[in-house]
C-alpha cells in the first residue's frame, strides 16, 4: 500500500520486491519531498503523502493511516519480533525499503541432525556484488552479456544491485570509460576486485 501511495508515477519504472537469503528488498520509484527527510521517517513525522487523492480511499478503507505512523510502526514491529529495524534509502531514483530476515545462527551452521553444513562458496553466494565479479573471471564482458549469466532480466535491478556498486567501490571498471554509454563498453575486473573477491573466496571456504 505504500508503494501505491507514495510511487512517482510520472516514471516508467516498476516497483519492484526482491527477496534475498537475508533481507527483503522494495524498490519505489519516487522520493521524498521536504521538508520529510530519510532521517524523519524514523521518528514521529506528520502525514505528507505523495498521492493524496490515492492515499484517501486508502485510509478510508483502512489499508492506512494518516498519522504518517508507517514507517515507525515498521520499525516498532521489527524490535518486537527481535529483528533489525528496517532501511530506508534514496537510490537511482527509488526509494528503498529493506527489511531483514531473522535468521538463527544454528540452523544455518547445522542440519537437522547437527552436523555441520559446507560453506557457501564464493561462485554460489547471494552476495550481487561477488556474483558479478565471478562472471567478470573469464574476461571482459558487456552489460548484457553478464546479465544473461546471471539469469537477471530486469536493468535498473542490474545497475542498481550489481553494476553500481561494484563500479563505486572499484572493483571492476569500463573499457571505454570516456564514452560511458557506447554499445562497446564492457566491463572488466580491477586489481582490487581480484584482490576482494580472492579475500572473500578464502573467508567462504
Amino acid at each position: 500500500m505504500f508503494a501505491i501511495a507514495h510511487r512517482d508515477y510520472t516514471s516508467n519504472a516498476s516497483v519492484e520486491v526482491q527477496l534475498f537469503p537475508d533481507r527483503l528488498e522494495i524498490w519505489n520509484p519516487g522520493t521524498v519531498h521536504p521538508p520529510l527527510t530519510l532521517e524523519k521517517l524514523l521518528l514521529p513525522h506528520a502525514s505528507q503523502p505523495n498521492n493524496p487523492l490515492i492515499a484517501e480511499p486508502l485510509f478510508l478503507t483502512k489499508y492506512i493511516e494518516k498519522a504518517g505512523s508507517g514507517t515507525v510502526d515498521m520499525i516498532a514491529r521489527c524490535r518486537r519480533v527481535g529483528i533489525r529495524s528496517p532501511e530506508f534509502k534514496m537510490d537511482s531514483g527509488f526509494f528503498v525499503l529493506t527489511i531483514w530476515r531473522k535468521q538463527a545462527k544454528k540452523q544455518l551452521e547445522s542440519g537437522p541432525s547437527g552436523a555441520q553444513l559446507p560453506t557457501q562458496s564464493s561462485t554460489q553466494s547471494s552476495d550481487p556484488v561477488i556474483r558479478l565479479l565471478n562472471g567478470l573471471l573469464s574476461g571482459e564482458r558487456s552489460s548484457s552479456q553478464l546479465r544473461e549469466s546471471l539469469n537477471i532480466k530486469h536493468r535498473p535491478t542490474f545497475r542498481a544491485n550489481y553494476l553500481h556498486p561494484a563500479l563505486t567501490k572499484k572493483l571492476i571498471e569500463m573499457t571505454k570509460p570516456d564514452k560511458p554509454s557506447s554499445r562497446l563498453q564492457r566491463y572488466r575486473l580491477t586489481k582490487k576486485g581480484a584482490e576482494f573477491l580472492k579475500k572473500k573466496g578464502k573467508k567462504l571456504r
